[in-house]
């Protein structure tokens, strides 16, 4: 007899392995399948190990500008084999630390190849031995893999994707980004810091293109001043690996192809939603270009079938995945079920200098017919800022002319990353401009500045 659960959860990524916690919290019998380990890519091969390696670039920075701070440091090097140690290490243990909460939480784990074999029923395959389970619901959250280029696939050698770049053969002398999105300037940002001569191509008129036109400006700016080479509205048309490296055909935005020589290349330029041979078709549920259509609840057209995460539509964030897990394990439960607002979502990058924003931009709220105040302020009107040593940013603020409303946040800088949050809470409550400037900021921070933009769009900015 086959296995009989309330929940089973297909994949173990920050969504599904957080959905099952829910569920189980909230007295459903679950199990998780998971066909390499818990976790999944984001934890892994994603977002912890890159910002374990990031951290080893930022520190290694601030070794070679000792001397800003009135320090010496002298003979410094880095050792790429014990900086990708030390990301595999935190990521290991964090991989420990979802099988404890598994344990904890008596959730049952199958490893293996998991597909929908019908209503509520689910199979398992592991070296050769299939396990047949049921259950009143599912979730498919089997996440998205790198797409590659369709004239170029990655090997590892000389194309890699990010998950070659997290673990490379060898240190790149001089590395080809192809594509400026969050992986691809992440990790463009972690090779410069490292030593490597980096060039970015982007396809579109401007790095990071989904951010706020301001962000994108300053960061061309930034990255240049830092040595990288950037080639906007540019496409590569042609790879040709040998053993010594890459010769790369590039096109560029008045449409000439030059030919340039690299030592490796990183291919970002998206996912592709593993949605293949898991059943899906057979059952009918419905995908718009491979990825789920869900409603607000993830629920997809079939009953009893749920999908969140990178399996679904953009944003494809670790942080929507888990939140989507608990919105469809509450849904499910029947207890304190709730939908997501997709522009409450916050974005986050990791590269030097960081990158946090939330809501639209002002491009877009203008295009969506709102009369705007927008507010400036830059990191060099900030005593913690020039405390630091970290003069370079600004933080920038969108409102409703007519309701105070805010719209959007984008920041640029040091730790926006983790500044980004106070906006969201506003965004979610609702907060107008009269709320937000009655709120007391701690002094020295850098969230004053958060108080600055917004004074800043009323004209009311007191250190600028």
């Amino acid at each position: 007899m086959p296995d009989t659960y309330d929940l089973i959860v297909l994949g173990s990524g920050p969504g599904g392995y957080v959905a099952a916690i829910r569920a189980a919290q909230l007295g459903l019998k679950t199990a998780i399948v998971e066909r390499e380990l818990l976790g999944g890519i984001c934890l892994n091969w994603g977002c912890i190990p890159t910002k374990a390696l990031l951290r080893s670039a930022e520190v290694f920075h601030y070794m070679q500008h000792a001397k800003d701070y009135g320090l010496v440091a002298n003979q410094i090097s880095a050792d790429l084999e014990a900086v990708v140690k030390r990301s595999r290490g935190v990521a290991k243990q964090l991989n420990q630390g979802v099988t404890h909460l598994m344990k904890k939480n008596k959730i049952d784990v199958h490893m293996g190849d998991g597909k929908l074999t019908g209503k509520g029923k689910l199979s398992v395959t592991k070296d050769g031995k299939t396990t047949e389970l049921t259950a009143r619901n599912i979730i498919v959250a089997t996440g998205a893999r790198a797409r590659d280029l369709p004239f170029a696939k990655a090997d590892g050698k000389r194309i890699w994707t990010y998950r070659h770049a997290m673990t490379p053969p060898e240190m790149p002398t001089k590395l080809l980004v192809v594509g400026s999105g969050a992986i691809g300037i992440e990790f463009a940002s972690f090779y410069r810091d490292m030593g490597a001569d980096v060039t970015v191509v982007e396809m579109l008129d401007r790095l990071v293109p989904v951010e706020d036109a301001d962000v994108s400006a300053f960061l061309e700016k930034a990255v240049k001043k830092q040595g990288m080479t950037t080639m906007t509205g540019a496409g590569v048309e042609k790879l040709e690996v040998s053993p010594d490296g890459v010769k790369a055909s590039i096109k560029g935005k008045d449409g000439k192809t030059v030919a340039q020589e690299f030592s490796h290349v990183i291919v970002a330029i998206g996912i592709v939603p593993n949605t293949e041979n898991i059943g899906l078709e057979a059952l009918g549920v419905k995908t718009d270009r491979g990825h789920i259509v869900t409603d607000g609840m993830c629920r997809t057209n079939v009953e009893g079938i749920y999908a969140i995460g990178d399996v679904t539509a953009p944003p494809w964030l670790a942080h929507k995945a888990s939140h989507e897990g608990v919105i469809a394990a509450e849904a499910i439960a029947g207890k304190h079920p709730h939908a997501m607002d997709p522009k409450n979502i916050p974005g986050c990058t990791y590269c030097r200098p960081q990158i946090a924003s939330v809501g639209l931009t002002e491009a877009k709220a203008k295009e969506a017919g709102y009369e705007v105040r927008v507010g400036n302020f830059p990191f060099i009107g900030n005593g913690k800022a020039i405390a630091l040593g970290e003069p370079e940013g600004f933080v920038k603020t969108v409102f409703d002319a007519k309701t105070g409303e805010l719209l959007g946040a984008h920041m640029i800088g040091a730790e926006v990353t983790e500044l980004i949050q106070g906006y969201t809470v506003g965004k979610t409550g609702e907060l107008t401009e009269a709320e937000l400037m009655e709120t007391v900021f701690p002094h020295p921070t850098l969230s004053e500045m958060m108080h600055e933009s917004v004074l800043a769009a009323y004209g009311r900015a007191l250190h600028i």
